[in-house]
């Protein structure tokens, strides 16, 4: 790629941002001051490349996933926090309130500065991984299934016993769970338990289902919810990607599913970007997927992430990301 191809694929990325139009050889040419001519065969050349790529409904092009990855890593992910632009966050940060209130206050500004969904995930949330699993009985009607994780954090759910179910027998469904799910990820328990349903022993025991395995499921998504923060869900219904009403849907639902986790990288060191089919989840598709992980003096690791069409605007939102997993980290630091 050419430095004049480099700056229209830049320009092309930036423009598209803006407008949420295909952008034609001729508005290049203005801003550029070359011939239309000029543009086109640069154009078509970065097209044949596969930066960029014509509509259905424009002779215009937009910017194509390869395009906005390579905008983002030669052009910003390296760009330093521009700290004059992110005063209502200084604001926050400075506030004399309980970490948790300061961290959902910047999550909820996070969201309407950029339009975007956004979601904080807590130390332990779905990167802890299951310790122990354990029937504690209460009374001969009565019991709790216990799950500990491997960071000592427990979750309770309480179940009855009914008269036909032997309690000894409820004892070698734990054991199996135990054999089954000791080491796994919180994320992957769910996935993990149904498959296992399918596919191993535990299926003689689906007539404990409805008292045992959707109540340990219950527990696991309790501690979901417990440990995320998720905001700016309804901003997608004003991104022109998603006038079409089943996209939306499809986006919705994998946040009611709690299937939009799986996207979130909390692997990774500093920021991760994922764009549209990286995501690996067809109603994002049209998304990128930006996480920033930090980690608490415990070793712990807890990220923020946004989620928005994959026209964001990565010049102002990915310096941001830095700035706000920076300052949360140092919460931590001064406990």
């Amino acid at each position: 790629m050419t430095l004049r191809q480099e700056k229209i694929l830049k320009l092309i990325v930036d423009e598209y941002v803006k407008s949420a139009e295909p952008i034609g050889s001729k508005t290049l040419a203005e801003i550029l001051e070359v011939s239309s001519a000029t543009i086109r065969n640069d154009m078509s050349e970065l097209e044949d490349l596969g930066f960029i790529e014509k509509t259905h409904t424009s002779s215009g092009r937009v910017p194509s996933e390869k395009g906005y990855r390579y905008y983002i890593e030669t052009i910003v992910k390296n760009l330093d926090e521009e700290t004059n632009g992110f005063i209502e966050f200084e604001e926050i940060f400075d506030k004399d309130i309980a970490r948790d209130d300061i961290i959902k206050e910047a999550v909820n500004l996070l969201s309407e500065a950029t339009n975007c969904t956004a979601i904080s995930l807590g130390p332990n949330a779905y990167n802890s991984k299951v310790k122990k699993i354990q029937l504690v009985p209460i009374s001969s009607h009565q019991a709790l299934i216990l799950v500990i994780t491997n960071f000592g954090y427990v979750e309770s759910r309480q179940i009855n016993v009914s008269e036909i179910i032997d309690l000894e027998e409820l004892t070698k469904v734990i054991d199996l769970l135990n054999e089954m799910l000791v080491d796994t990820p919180i994320s992957k328990v769910s996935e993990k338990l149904h498959y296992e349903i399918q596919h191993s022993q535990i299926k003689e025991l689906l007539k404990y289902r409805e008292t045992i395995v959707d109540s340990f499921i219950e527990a696991f998504q309790r501690f979901a919810r417990s440990r995320y923060y998720l905001t700016g869900s309804s901003n997608m219904l004003y991104q022109p990607e998603f006038n079409d009403i089943q996209k939306l849907r499809e986006f919705l639902s994998t946040i009611d599913n709690n299937e939009i986790f799986k996207i979130v990288d909390q692997d990774s060191e500093g920021i991760s970007v994922k764009i549209g089919s990286e995501n690996q989840i067809t109603a994002m598709s049209d998304c990128t997927v930006i996480s920033s992980s930090y980690n608490t003096l415990d070793g712990e690791k807890a990220t923020i992430s946004l989620v928005g069409p994959k026209r964001m605007d990565y010049r102002k939102v990915i310096p941001l990301m830095k700035y706000i997993a920076k300052h949360i980290a140092k919460l931590y630091e001064e406990e």
